[in-house]
């Protein structure tokens, strides 16, 4: 393995107890172009061409306050497979918030768990006093890839190959995008939502595939909102108002808590990919963090997703003290997110739900190529209980209700782990798995592809990475077909 390390960033962050600053959760300072990198077992296929991307939260400097793991700063890792051979390399998303720390030397913001007065500066994004860090979900849109982050932030480009900052997206508007924009790779169209703190709250839109903004509109709701995510199919956005979001009281004191609003049902809005009126249905209260896909059946609009039982735990039990409220909302046992199905009926205004699957999942993913489209599988992962680290797969079969899993070893956690089709595949699970992990028994990082046939076999190779990396959120994987030239 040839490793090429850049100059360090400049660092405050001093030693602590906290529990999400260190294990899996340790940041990573270090940013390295690796090149040959060493097959640990199995042989790297030939059969798969392109970038896998994973943006993670590494703290740079010594929180002001009571650091979340959210908070921490964007770095995007890159794995590359070409002709059976793989490369690595790994950037911080040199944001604005990012580059005042850097010039200040220190934190310049609080975090999510933290009042708005310790921020020294302005924040951005529909919280207001935080930090765009920019590490909550990465895609690969017109070539280029797009970092983003959960509370609306500018959209930071880069070069899906090399890394190479190209700065914020020049169509983004002023309440920004959040993460989660869903990009069709049938037409090429980049779908996005924000929202806001001011009416009328809530906004869609479409970037085409020369990345320029086709169209951009409001979707009014009574309030406030917090959605996560947001889905598509052929002709529909699919945005959603629910139930769960901050509290209208302790918002006019500029004090942001989530709290389940009793009473509310849960509300969906299909808009019109073109533009147009939405068109509302309501469900069983719920939140969602993450949908998966939908697709367009007769007269129904049919959205996947993982309807949480619980989205405002009591307080984890088990949490060190003073982290109780946190490490519940990060822990999905508690929070118990299964496997859904909406139907919405667009003859009849009515929606039917589903419950596919009674084990705790989320974090899915599926063959991109079938976005908007009926599919059939699904590959979600399971979750360490107590934390926010993925200690598994499930694959689901839509069709049929089957499903196979594999479990990682003990004290080895994944990323979020997308497919990749094979070079010339003839079916939609005709690919591979591919994740990051971390490996705590010995303090090292690699990457694994798994067969998406044959998941519980296990990976069919294993590539060692330059150093441990920091567990995070969200990948994406980009073959050969959508990335433009080098």
């Amino acid at each position: 393995m040839q490793i090429e390390r850049l100059p360090p960033v400049r660092t405050s962050l001093k030693p602590s107890n906290h529990p999400y600053l260190n294990g899996a959760w340790t940041p990573l300072h270090e940013e390295v172009t690796a090149t040959d990198l060493v097959v640990l077992s199995g042989t790297i296929p030939t059969d798969i061409d392109g970038v896998y991307l994973r943006n993670t939260e590494n703290q740079v400097h010594e929180p002001l306050g009571r650091f979340h793991p959210f908070d921490g700063d964007g770095m995007i890792h890159q794995i590359e497979f070409k002709d059976g051979k793989a490369s690595y390399r790994n950037r911080f998303v040199r944001t604005r918030g990012f580059e005042a720390e850097q010039e200040a030397g220190g934190s310049l913001w609080g975090g999510l768990a933290d009042p708005v007065q310790l921020a020294k500066r302005p924040g951005s994004g529909a919280h207001g006093f935080l930090k765009d860090s920019s590490s909550t979900d990465v895609v690969v849109h017109a070539g280029k890839a797009l970092s983003t982050f959960y509370q609306c932030g500018e959209g930071y480009r880069l070069d899906p190959l090399t890394l190479e900052q190209e700065g914020v997206a020049g169509w983004v508007p002023i309440d920004g995008i959040s993460a989660h924009p869903k990009v069709d790779e049938a037409t090429g169209e980049l779908l996005f939502f924000n929202y806001s703190k001011h009416a009328p709250y809530l906004h869609f839109g479409v970037v085409g595939p020369d990345n320029r903004l086709k169209h951009y509109q409001a979707v009014e709701t009574p309030g406030p909102r917090l959605p996560h995510d947001m889905a598509f199919s052929a002709n529909y956005a699919i945005l959603n108002d629910l139930p769960v979001f901050w509290d209208a009281e302790l918002l006019k004191r500029n004090i942001h808590v989530v709290r389940k609003h009793e009473g509310l049902k849960s509300r969906f809005a299909l808009v019109p990919r073109a533009g147009g009126e939405p068109i509302w249905f309501e469900a069983e209260p719920t939140y969602v963090l993450h949908w998966l896909n939908a697709y367009e059946e007769g007269d129904e609009v049919i959205l996947d997703g993982y309807f949480q039982e619980d989205p405002v735990p009591e307080p984890h039990k088990d949490a060190l003290p003073g982290f109780e409220h946190m490490m519940a909302f990060l822990d999905q046992a508690c929070l118990k997110p299964r496997l859904h199905r909406w139907r919405f009926n667009l003859k009849t205004g009515t929606t039917t739900e589903q419950r596919l699957d009674d084990r705790t999942l989320e974090f899915g993913t599926f063959n991109a190529k079938y976005a908007g489209r009926k599919y059939r599988y699904v590959y979600s992962t399971t979750a360490e209980p107590g934390w926010f680290l993925f200690n598994g797969f499930v694959k689901s079969d839509l069709e049929t209700g089957a499903s196979t899993s594999f479990t990682l070893p003990k004290g080895v956690f994944a990323s979020e782990s997308p497919f990749a089709p094979k070079v010339g595949a003839v079916d939609e699970d005709d690919g591979y798995l591919v994740s990051f992990l971390m490996d705590e028994n010995t303090g090292t990082s690699e990457c694994v592809l798994l067969d998406a046939k044959r998941i519980e076999d296990g990976p069919v190779c294993r590539i060692a990475l330059p150093h441990k990396i920091c567990s995070g959120t969200h990948a994406v994987w980009a073959g050969r077909d959508v990335l433009l030239p080098a």
